[in-house]
């Protein structure tokens, strides 16, 4: 591998390797002697917390850089819903309805991803949760136009993997939620939220949040499935209520179909971040 480094001291690497080829001795088996950054055990102690979350933060943005990655295409959505084939396997006949989502998840990704690579593959790339279900249907869709897309993961008590279509170079794994969404977010052009559960709301009202209180430029903001979305939330209710102004609800739209969100999203009418909330 070139070097590329420009300071004259040694690299980290060569202490690294020269360290665990000493002489076996009491003094170097010892918690002690072990180099700082080389030793799991003291950077997983509680107080290297703040160490964690910037090394978590800045592992991917560097991979990304690296990867000529400048805007993403987010898509949130139910690792549940199953693709249509397997329909026949879901928990509940609603799940089996929504399977029809896969499919337009996996369209929508194979047509950004197609516009994306139209301008050398940089921007527009599709980033999803990386899992299964709507994730697995976004990767997927890249893979139908011969491109790349990203995957952030998120270590989980159960048994949660990569899904096959994620690009393996763009494949990321977080112990922290906060900085997951952090990625989500700093690069994103588009979020596309489409049918799912705890996660996925979550993830659609922290964007909103951060859009609401001007923490974040506006973006094409999509909402997949009105006849779902309008069942699980009362948006109405909200603005008659008085806790949300009548003018967050014009903060997204609803979507049926991939080509519609393709639609939307090339006419989308670009605005600052908001200045003041309205209706305080």
């Amino acid at each position: 591998m070139k070097d590329d480094r420009t300071s004259p001291f040694r690299d980290a690497h060569t202490d690294r390797d020269s360290a665990e080829h000493v002489p076996d001795t009491p003094q170097s088996r010892a918690p002690a002697y072990r180099l700082a950054f080389a030793d799991e055990d003291f950077l997983c102690r509680d107080e290297l917390r703040p160490v964690r979350l910037q090394l978590e933060l800045l592992k991917p943005q560097l991979m990304l850089d690296e990867q000529g990655i400048e805007s993403t295409i987010v898509l949130f959505g139910g690792a549940r819903i199953p693709a249509p084939a397997d329909k026949d396997k879901a928990r509940t006949q609603t799940l089996a309805d929504l399977s029809r989502f896969y499919d337009e998840t996996r369209e929508f990704a194979r047509l950004m991803t197609l516009k994306s690579m139209q301008g050398g593959g940089h921007e527009d790339v599709i980033v999803t949760g990386g899992g299964p279900g709507v994730m697995e249907a976004g990767n997927r869709g890249a893979i139908d136009a011969g491109g790349h897309s990203i995957g952030l993961n998120i270590v989980l008590p159960f048994e949660q993997a990569p899904n096959e279509y994620v690009t393996p170079e763009l494949c990321f794994n977080f112990h922290y939620f906060a900085i997951r969404k952090m990625h989500f977010l700093m690069r994103a052009k588009a979020i596309c939220v489409f049918p799912g559960g705890f996660g996925t709301m979550d993830e659609l009202f922290e964007a909103l949040t951060l859009i609401q209180t001007g923490r974040m430029q506006r973006v094409p903001f999509l909402l997949f499935g009105k006849e779902f979305w309008e069942k699980i939330i009362n948006w109405d209710a909200l603005a008659d209520a008085g806790t949300i102004s009548a003018e967050d609800l014009d903060l997204f739209r609803f979507v049926e179909t991939a080509q519609e969100a393709m639609d939307l999203i090339e006419n989308w009418e670009t605005a600052p971040a908001r200045d003041a909330i309205p209706g305080r």
